[in-house]
């Protein structure tokens, strides 16, 4: 994959991330699969709107849904977490470089 393909993937699963329904639906399916309707239930608005949530949380690659004749059943897809994780994680690395260096730059600045 090329890094500009990544960067939208990347881009694509924190923006599905930044809502909190999709966050919480996420949430639900880290427990078991479930099907659209089961996700819809606590939440106060219509199975369309909940549908449209679990599309974009689909096409970020963070869920997985299959259809089983008139119900769609959702799932978690690991590997769209893992690019998250792995983002975060480059980003960790830096910073804790960064830190590494002024640390050692303010141990040489020490007097003795």
């Amino acid at each position: 994959m090329n890094a500009e393909a990544h960067d939208a993937r990347v881009d694509a699963v924190f923006h599905a991330l930044g809502d909190v329904t999709r966050r919480a639906i996420l949430e639900r399916l880290s427990r078991q699969p479930a099907a659209v309707s089961e996700l819809a239930a606590p939440f106060a608005m219509s199975l369309a709107a909940v549908g449209q949530h679990v599309q974009i949380l689909e096409r970020s690659g963070l869920v997985r849904t299959e259809k089983f004749g008139r119900v769609r059943t959702c799932q978690i897809d690991p590997e769209g977490l893992s690019l998250a994780r792995q983002w975060i994680d480059e980003r960790k690395r830096l910073w804790e470089q960064r830190f590494d260096r002024l640390a050692n730059f303010l141990d040489e600045d020490e007097p003795e």
